[in-house]
């Protein structure tokens, strides 16, 4: 399937949209198509037997233009083209549409009118040619309008045009009649309608130049991250520098980015040492330190140092583009709520019609005596056309096209703003209504990396430990090390000359400092060598490391993956709204428990196989609707399966993919904010389909005279125009007060289904093998080692004593594979023994 976007111009409502979508959607070899109404555009999935030529004329057959965006170029489809030409055919309009309601008022109540009071004649023939200057500047609702018709789909202009019509023209026969017959001119006079003709266009094109400027402002978000990418790139070629476009930069290139400039790509540092503002893309406020080996991405802020990239990506593959892509498929998707009024679109505008044709049959009918009897000016007919000719103004298809889009469009942009990225508007919609957050452990509620914990000393200071370390580690790569290292950077070590280094394999490092021997390897070392541990009584809540200088142990770091700050206020936050949450990890009981009870979940689950999460899942999706949160590869199924899955935005590219939403700044806390955000937008909806809906369930019958015979009201067709373009105004603004909403504020308590804990029966098999030929620790932990890089094979325990090994399968597997395992690292395989 391919996917291709196209510039619609010729909307004007919700009836145009549903049309469009209909027609193409009806060619064979499209799979999908979605039109926007807010942003003019539509996105369609197609296969490769349908071309673009094709499409294209079918849109055009159904009365509008289509044009293919070949290099999509979402700046200028966001460009706000419309304000402008409405300006300025709402600045003409008013300037004849003054005099003209001026006149008509004072003619009608007897007031001074310039001595026109005494020549209703001439009178007539100045509100004529006043109304025709405003029907002629405002011809596009009479041409789209009339063309609906022709077409069988009548949209907002269709009303809109009839509505100025038939007062212009029924206006227009009075005149001409007064022209001819010379008879009863003050009393036919009184009975012309000009004044409508003039003011339901007007005030039709105010409601539609403030839409218009109100619609610009909820795709603000979106213009501002298109604006982050700078033109030009300095591209570094054999040490001399060329401006060139940044849309010119390949892969591999290297570009120079000096102090206060946005990176114009997503790259690596090669040289240089700086600090990157990167809220625009994150929402983070603090500047993040990059040096040498550091990921910078297009549209951030390079603050203080000069730094030279090379290039990994660009167009469409950066970040930046990737987020922009994100928010506007959000908002061009359509959600339950969405579809639904888009059906009732396509019967909305021919129902309104037909009302109003009843309307001007009712009173024309039964109405004489109501004239009669509240001495109305106008005469039956007047009054009975005014009836019908409010009815058609006063609906409004327009609104309810807006009521959703417009509401995801801002609500996604707050999440972009914020670093949330929803991927549709259905996701939008329902992350709200979620019953269960399950959660990856490692990674995604812990840091996903060792670090130091704790630090022991013996009969040595703290800063020449630390100082031996950091000389010593900062040629290690293994995530130890640089945990170490990380530890030991704080103190501002000295770095001394190391010689004769080495690695100790399974178990660390050493080499030869100041003519000391140093080694900096795992507890079990001192073990193996008979070397008394003086931390013995050390709490063991992560993975010891000893230093030692001169065969003496000096130091005892901890190390272990430690829990996110925020978790802890994410778990509390989900409780206070009623959200039960679950713990999912591979590790084993002990280590989970621990991290389960730190952070007071409702359940977890221990020793899960990545094969066996997304079935954890399914069983609780029996209770309500599930998230996942994940960072791994692992994680991709269940993220998947789950009804919304979130993807940590600095996990496996896989994770992001299977997600719904992506979280770029990577604080847990923004799962809370996409929750509140999609209560939001949908509480939101909710309240634009009211003014939508209800508006015009009430307004519809009070325009075709319902409370007249109260003697209370009587809605004149200008009013009711005015009327129309309020409730769309109405729609957009209300939408944008999504931007003033705290997403991160806790939200009333909302009661949930009571949760009951699941169990999981492991689908693993376990096995014990016989190995010859073990001897120490070491040939215990290669055995270890060799089995745990089987891919069957999940847990290994090996017994030096029993000279076996206990293994958990996640499936089957040959014999002969353990086996060659087993020989090739210089051992003897006896066979299962059970």
């Amino acid at each position: 399937m391919i996917k291709e976007k196209y510039k619609i111009t010729g909307m004007s409502c919700a009836a145009c949209q549903a049309r469009i979508e209909k027609g193409v959607s009806s060619l064979k070899g499209i799979s999908s198509c979605n039109v926007s109404l807010l942003t003019n555009s539509m996105e369609v999935e197609k296969d490769n037997a349908l071309s673009s030529e094709e499409i294209i004329n079918n849109v055009t057959k159904i009365g509008y233009k289509a044009e293919l965006i070949t290099k999509r170029n979402d700046q200028e489809l966001l460009k706000n083209k419309e304000t402008l030409s409405l300006s300025i055919i709402l600045g003409i309009s008013l300037l004849f549409l003054i005099p003209l309601f001026y006149l008509s008022l004072t003619y009608m109540n007897g007031w001074y009118c310039f001595g026109l009071e005494k020549h209703p004649l001439l009178f007539v023939e100045i509100c004529f040619g006043l109304a025709t200057i405003i029907v002629a500047v405002n011809y596009r609702f009479i041409i789209n309008g009339t063309k609906a018709i022709f077409r069988g789909g009548p949209n907002m202009d269709t009303l809109v045009m009839m509505g100025t019509l038939i007062s212009y023209i029924y206006s227009f026969v009075v005149m001409i009649i007064m022209l001819v017959t010379r008879e009863n001119l003050m009393e036919r006079s009184m009975n012309i309608v000009f004044e409508t003709s003039g003011m339901i266009p007007t005030l039709i094109t105010i409601g539609k130049l403030l839409e218009s400027i109100s619609k610009g402002k909820t795709t603000n978000a979106i213009k501002a991250l298109i604006e982050l990418k700078p033109k030009i790139a300095h591209l570094v070629i054999n040490n001399e520098i060329k401006d060139i476009s940044s849309d010119d930069v390949k892969v591999n290139d290297i570009v120079l980015v000096r102090p206060g400039e946005y990176f114009p790509v997503d790259g690596i540092v090669v040289e240089g040492y700086s600090s990157v503002d990167e809220s625009s893309l994150t929402g983070e406020s603090l500047p993040i330190d990059k040096s040498v080996n550091d990921l910078v991405r297009t549209g951030t802020i390079n603050q203080n140092g000069q730094l030279l990239v090379k290039t990994i990506k660009t167009g469409e593959e950066t970040t930046l583009n990737q987020i922009i892509k994100m928010v506007l498929e959000a908002s061009s998707t359509k959600s339950k709520i969405t579809k639904l009024t888009d059906k009732i679109s396509t019967i909305f505008v021919p129902s309104v019609i037909g009302i109003s044709l009843i309307t001007f049959s009712l009173w024309l009918i039964f109405g004489k005596n109501f004239i009669i009897s509240h001495s109305l000016s106008n005469n039956l007919l007047t009054y009975s056309i005014s009836r019908a000719i409010s009815v058609l103004v006063i609906s409004c298809p327009c609104a309810l096209g807006l009521a959703t889009p417009v509401a995801i469009m801002v609500a996604s942009g707050k999440g972009a703003r914020n670093g949330i990225l929803f991927k549709n508007a259905s996701v939008l919609e329902k992350t709200g209504q979620i019953d269960i957050a399950v959660f990856d452990k490692t990674g995604t509620l812990t840091i996903g990396k060792p670090v130091v914990t704790s630090c022991y000393l013996n009969n040595i200071d703290e800063h020449t430990l630390l100082s031996y370390v950091y000389s010593l580690e900062i040629k290690n790569n293994h995530p130890y090390g640089k945990a170490l290292l990380d530890y030991s950077k704080k103190d501002n070590p000295d770095i001394f000359k190391t010689e004769s280094y080495e690695n100790i394999p399974g178990y660390g490092i050493k080499g030869n400092i100041q003519n000391n021997e140093i080694l900096i390897v795992k507890e079990s070392y001192l073990k193996e060598n008979n070397i008394i541990n003086p931390f013995i009584n050390v709490e063991n809540d992560g993975t010891q490391i000893v230093v030692l200088i001169n065969n003496e142990v000096k130091g005892l770091f901890v190390v272990s993956d430690v829990v996110r700050e925020d978790a802890i206020k994410l778990i509390e936050n989900l409780k206070k709204i009623g959200i039960s949450t679950v713990l999912l990890s591979g590790d084993s009981y002990s280590s989970t428990k621990k991290i389960a009870d730190y952070l007071g979940v409702n359940q977890f689950i221990s020793n899960v196989l990545p094969n066996q999460k997304y079935k954890v899942i399914k069983q609780l999706q029996e209770q309500g609707k599930v998230l996942m949160v994940g960072d791994g590869i692992n994680d991709s199924v269940a993220l998947t399966q789950a009804d919304v899955g979130i993807a940590i935005g600095k996990g496996s590219d896989i994770a992001i993919d299977a997600a719904d939403i992506v979280l770029a700044k990577d604080s847990l806390l923004d799962i809370f904010g996409a929750i509140n955000l999609s209560k939001i937008a949908k509480r939101n909806i909710i309240e634009n389909l009211f003014w939508a809906f209800f508006y015009n369930i009430i307004m519809i019958p009070i325009a075709a005279g319902a409370l007249s015979f109260t003697g209370l009201y009587k809605l004149p067709p200008y009013l009711a125009a005015l009327a129309m373009s309020l409730s769309s105004i109405t729609v957009v603004l209300n939408s944008l007060r999504i931007n003033l909403y705290n997403v991160y504020k806790s939200s009333p308590k909302k009661m949930r289904i009571n949760y009951q804990q699941i169990s999981l029966e492991s689908e693993s098999k376990t096995i014990a093998i016989g190995v010859d030929n073990m001897m120490c620790e070491h040939c215990k932990a290669r055995v270890e080692n060799t089995l745990r890089n089987v891919d069957e094979v999940d847990n290994v325990t090996v017994s030096l004593e029993n000279k076996s090994a206990t293994i958990n399968l996640t499936s089957e597997i040959d014999e002969d594979k353990l086996k060659a395992a087993i020989e090739g690292s210089g051992y003897k395989y006896r066979g299962i023994i059970s």
